[in-house]
């Protein structure tokens, strides 16, 4: 199993994260039902798992669908000022997966535009150039996401039968396509306007999908009704959507690495779907620049990188070009809010 995370968690533990990964949101009672137990079992495991840390439910929007475009970041530092650096971009909530990458000279992040789209997206991107001891900063817009967001390696682990992955997923789950149901069919963009109501319940469920619509109420001025209505309407949309966070799950030490590949053109939905197939990618997503596909991997050590960089990734088409890093460390995962973490004022101040 090359998933780090599920490697600590019992079997029951395994059914459950694999249940919250089909539906995020879904009732302790209906997971109960599907796997056996009762949901005052579900409901003790989930919140052991959530206050350890292992595993958390987070409600997250897909830019791409409100025709927002987000940005992969490559920040070039001088050793000694990655990390300081890293925490400072991690600290923003225009950032996801901030991570150290190539000994700890290299930062990759996500970086996201405001909901609202009155921020000015490449804000970020024009001051990283001038943070003291950046060396470069490149940047690479993400035009498709093959596999990942709320489809992940747990899919792959086949915990649940096919009856229980039907009697869990939601009704108004967008349709997918593609290896493993990898990727949403990509539609127009830009339908779903989000009201300032909407981006407060958002921000809300960025920090835990599984806010009650109650609770949901009290920050929109909604009735529970209208939010659970509102809910089902973003996430048929494909606008929301529930992905589990491991990141401050305790992790053996596999080998996770940053892979990029530039691709002919005309093999780029082939590469990608056949990616979203292979057991060692985590994501790949669809970039523009020369290196125009890229993969975060999840291997069990070096030898097995070898393998399949020499294996899977060289028997792909129409491949031009690879490039790859190991990841040293990650500073944040894929909600837009990190605990508060102490950090260098200059660092701080540098990319504030």
């Amino acid at each position: 199993m090359f998933w780090s995370p599920l490697n600590v968690l019992d079997g029951l533990d395994r059914l459950i994260v694999h249940a919250l990964q089909i539906d995020g949101r879904a009732p302790f009672r209906r997971i109960g039902e599907v796997l056996g137990v009762s949901d005052q079992t579900v409901a003790r495991r989930y919140v052991r798992l959530r206050s350890s840390g292992t595993v958390r439910v987070l409600g997250l929007t897909d830019p791409l669908r409100l025709g927002l475009t987000p940005w992969y970041a490559r920040v070039r530092c001088t050793p000694d000022a990655a990390e300081s650096i890293g925490q400072a971009l991690a600290r923003r909530t225009d950032t996801r997966w901030v991570s150290l990458l190539s000994g700890g000279t290299e930062i990759l992040c996500l970086t996201y535009p405001d909901s609202t789209g009155q921020q000015d997206d490449a804000l970020l991107l024009q001051k990283l150039p001038r943070t003291p001891r950046v060396v470069q900063v490149t940047a690479h817009a993400m035009l498709h996401v093959f596999f990942g967001q709320e489809v992940g390696l747990v899919n792959r682990a086949g915990l649940l039968d096919p009856a229980q992955i039907r009697a869990l997923t939601p009704a108004d789950a967008p349709p997918r396509e593609g290896p493993a149901g990898a990727a949403r069919p990509a539609g127009p963009t830009g339908q779903v306007v989000l009201g300032p109501d909407d981006r407060r319940m958002l921000d809300v469920l960025a920090r835990d999908g599984r806010t009650s619509a109650a609770e949901l109420a009290g920050v929109t001025g909604w009735s529970p009704s209208t939010v659970r209505r509102r809910l089902s309407e973003l996430r048929a949309s494909g606008v929301l959507f529930y992905q589990l966070d491991f990141t401050r799950a305790p992790h053996p030490p596999d080998l996770r690495v940053a892979l990029w590949l530039e691709v002919e053109p005309a093999r780029l939905a082939e590469v990608g779907e056949a990616l979203a197939s292979h057991r060692e990618v985590a994501f790949a997503g669809a970039l523009t620049g020369t290196a125009n596909i890229y993969a975060s991997l999840q291997v069990r050590d070096p030898g097995a990188l070898y393998r399949y960089l020499t294996g899977p990734v060289a028997a792909l088409p129409g491949i031009r070009r690879t490039e790859t890093a190991p990841y040293q460390r990650t500073l944040k995962g894929p909600s837009p809010h990190v605990d508060p973490l102490p950090i260098p004022p200059r660092a701080a101040t540098a990319v504030r």
